[in-house]
């Protein structure tokens, strides 16, 4: 299924070898490695102009809407996360590891499992919850990344640094009180459009509502991330606190 995908925001599969018992899966060479390796270092974000951060977030939406709608399979990446996002020369990103990916029936909104795959603080209260998993899982997945990328900070270690409530939760606070670019990365310096800044925050905080009906479809983030802010929809209280530590299933 992998080696069937082709898209400038996955990573191509270019081989794979089965012999003796040594299973191997050969994929193109990314100098850049991992936006966890890039994002959370301090030497490493320095590169992460605005720019560069609005490109990492348009490619990955634009990978997950070709997964979800344009790939002819329907596909649910299931663990969505900087570490499987990987970067290449010019620092695009390509969506990898799909150990946990589901192909899905396009009519059902939503199908349940026994098995919760994934890390907890990217996994969708839903899933978590009740093991009930949709292309919105991903949804939510993306809008914690976007989160990160926006304010430099990890998801898993926020709380540990001075904070006493979620990631999530602290960027919704500070933009329901109208100072959303507090939360922005001080390694962008002042080199960004404001508007498009707390729009991009606006568009993570629409992707981790709680209630996976209110999330927006990928093709519908991609068209906010090019639209005016005033057309965006108001997100609503997460409601969700994110779970602080990280568990691979």
């Amino acid at each position: 299924m992998i080696g069937s995908l082709h898209h400038t925001n996955l990573v191509k599969l270019l081989g794979y070898c089965f012999e003796n018992h040594e299973k191997l899966l050969v994929y193109e060479f990314l100098p850049n490695r991992s936006l966890n390796k890039v994002l959370f270092d301090p030497m490493g974000r320095k590169q992460l102009v605005w720019k560069r951060r609005f490109m990492i977030i348009e490619g990955i939406c634009r990978g997950l809407l070709y997964l979800h709608r344009d790939s002819g399979k329907n596909i649910i990446h299931r663990d969505l996360k900087p570490e499987n996002i990987l970067l290449d020369r010019d620092m695009t990103p390509k969506i990898a590891d799909f150990d946990l990916a589901k192909t899905f029936d396009i009519e059902n909104t939503h199908e349940n499992t026994e098995f919760v795959g994934g890390t907890f603080g990217y996994m969708a209260p839903e899933l978590s919850r009740h093991r009930r998993f949709s292309t919105k899982s991903d949804v939510y997945s993306y809008g914690v990344m976007v989160l990160e990328i926006l304010t430099g900070e990890k998801i898993s270690e926020f709380e540990g640094s001075s904070h006493s409530m979620s990631l999530v939760d602290y960027v919704w606070q500070h933009w329901n009180a109208e100072a959303a670019l507090a939360v922005v990365d001080p390694y962008m310096s002042n080199e960004y459009q404001r508007d498009e800044v707390v729009k991009c925050i606006q568009v993570g905080l629409l992707c981790v509502q709680s209630d996976p009906m209110k999330r927006p479809s990928m093709q519908e983030v991609l068209v906010m991330l090019h639209n005016n802010r005033d057309s965006l929809p108001v997100p609503s209280n997460p409601g969700y606190l994110s779970q602080h530590r990280i568990f691979t299933f």
